[in-house]
């Protein structure tokens, strides 16, 4: 009875054992569960108040659309550049000369001649042109060309270029125009080159005349300006200055010379205040202070600019406010301005200067470029003195409203071979020439007119022609400022231009950029615009070339 009392304890302490091993894990299940609950309801609340992550889809689509739109434009310009470029190298077919069209003679190829070209709608007359030079030389950028800051062949517009795009024929004749007959109406010309073939002097014949043949450099008559100075009007005139001036340098450079004549070679005289003295007396001072200091340290602090005018100032086209900030920016460069001066004498080692209190001084010196001045050149003379009665004017070609030289209604004259009331200057050159070539699209449209008239068929007809003759009516030519721009180194310009009825005037940096974008739009073909482009970009790069032939 005992041994099963003992039985029963057993079984019952087995079963107590059992309930609280039960009990603690469903007591460990049930805490386990309520910190994982804890857990995770606390880092839900972390979770919440955490800010969100920055959304990255706004800016990568931004940088998508950049990349795309940078990309179109790139593609887009090179294949409009490359379009230009080669409808420029391959012109069309052209109509052939037509006999029963009249006969347009341009003689010259400088900004009168080439404007009208650009704006003639050639299938009006059988075109020809005549000059001693095949290019359109672009003037204003000479005196960059002088120093090597742009090379030659940038500034020259083949006149073929422009010709061969239009629409019809126009025959260019390379050769020096040597008479001019107005009352036979013909040309005679002569091919006065190095080689010649065995006809090299023959006359044409013309309707209509259009006369630009420009100037020549006025010299005054001072003795020695032909014979030593260099000039700046025409390519050569730059090409020649540029070797005389390195020519300076490397003979100052030479073992042995004395501190005299070296002072001597490296002083460089420019006579004439205008815009293009002006202009080649910064180029030279850039030409020194970026370049000549690096490759001849030894000889650049001896190298002096001086700016010779008659005058009582320089630049006289432009505003006060202008010419005193060209002066001072001169002088902060070391270029000397001596107003009221006058050149009495050039020598081959020196020029003689006649000072404002009337006392001339020798002043030695290595080059003297001469930019002041035209005068007529002899075939100008020749055609006014056979109209001595309409041509009075000394100081070149009279003409009209309509720029028909006096004295002859088939001849025109623009530029800088006529005695206008305005500048000399390649901006009313340019608006002389777009302005003819609109005369003679309504010259060619009477001319049609006139020639129906002639054969109308019956009285109603004719009175109807005869109505439409006279509403063609001629504008006179009006010129239009656009404003005046010079280049004065240091990386400046002054611009004095018109904008709205008012004298706008700036000088600095950012003129300097506007000046340059203004010549590059200017230009007249992609061509030259590229080429001009490259030059400024090499020299920024690796400077102006030293070297000389």
């Amino acid at each position: 009875m005992q041994a099963a009392r003992q039985i029963r304890l057993m079984s019952m302490s087995r079963t107590l054992v059992r309930s609280h091993v039960h009990v603690q894990k469903h007591f460990l299940t049930t805490s386990t569960s309520r910190a994982q609950s804890g857990s995770v309801a606390s880092t839900g609340a972390a979770a919440s108040q955490t800010p969100p992550p920055p959304s990255q889809g706004r800016w990568r689509y931004f940088l998508q659309t950049l990349g795309r739109v940078t990309l179109v434009t790139v593609v887009g310009a090179s294949a409009t550049f490359y379009y230009i470029a080669h409808k420029e190298k391959n012109p069309g077919p052209q109509l052939p000369f037509d006999p029963s069209k009249k006969t347009l003679v341009i003689l010259g190829s400088g900004w009168g001649a080439t404007s009208l070209l650009k704006g003639l709608d050639t299938s009006d007359y059988n075109t020809i042109v005549v000059s001693p030079k095949n290019f359109f030389l672009f003037t204003p950028l000479l005196p960059s060309v002088a120093v090597g800051t742009l090379n030659a062949r940038s500034i020259l517009q083949p006149t073929r270029y422009l010709t061969r795009h239009k629409q019809r024929q126009v025959l260019v004749i390379e050769a020096e125009a040597k008479e001019v007959d107005p009352v036979n109406k013909t040309v005679t010309l002569s091919d006065d080159s190095e080689i010649r073939g065995q006809i090299s002097s023959t006359t044409i014949p013309y309707d209509y005349l259009v006369y630009a043949v420009g100037a020549e450099t006025q010299t005054f008559g001072i003795p020695g300006v032909k014979e030593h100075a260099c000039f700046m009007k025409e390519l050569h005139d730059a090409e020649k200055m540029q070797g005389r001036f390195l020519d300076c340098v490397e003979s100052a450079a030479f073992p042995g010379q004395s501190d005299e004549e070296k002072d001597r070679l490296l002083h460089m005289v420019v006579v004439g205040g205008g815009p293009t003295g002006i202009e080649l007396s910064g180029e030279l001072r850039d030409f020194l202070e970026e370049d000549l200091k690096s490759w001849y340290p030894e000889l650049a602090s001896r190298i002096r600019i001086t700016l010779v005018e008659a005058l009582p100032s320089v630049l006289p086209s432009f505003s006060k406010e202008l010419i005193a900030y060209t002066e001072r920016t001169f002088k902060e460069s070391d270029i000397d301005i001596l107003t009221k001066t006058m050149v009495r004498k050039v020598n081959e080692k020196s020029v003689v200067l006649k000072g404002p209190d009337g006392v001339e001084r020798e002043v030695p010196c290595g080059m003297v470029v001469w930019a002041a001045g035209n005068t007529s050149r002899q075939i100008t003379r020749d055609l006014m003195a056979k109209l001595p009665e309409d041509q009075t004017n000394k100081r070149g070609i009279t003409v009209d409203d309509h720029l028909r030289m006096k004295g002859s209604r088939d001849i025109f004259a623009i530029g800088d071979c006529t005695a206008s009331s305005y500048a000399p200057t390649a901006q009313v050159a340019s608006q002389q020439g777009s302005y003819l070539s609109r005369v003679f699209k309504l010259l060619a449209k009477k001319d049609q007119l006139e020639a129906d008239l002639s054969h109308a068929e019956t009285s109603e007809e004719a009175e109807k022609l005869k109505k439409q003759v006279d509403k063609v009516k001629l504008k006179p030519f009006h010129y239009s400022h656009q404003g005046s721009l010079a280049y004065i180194g240091s990386d400046k310009a002054i611009a004095d231009l018109p904008i709205f009825g008012r004298e706008w005037t700036s000088g600095g940096v950012a003129t300097f950029m506007f000046w340059r974008s203004a010549y590059l739009s200017t230009l007249f073909s992609l061509r030259n615009r590229s080429l001009v482009a490259g030059d400024w970009m090499r020299v920024k790069l690796w400077g102006r070339d030293v070297s000389r032939e």
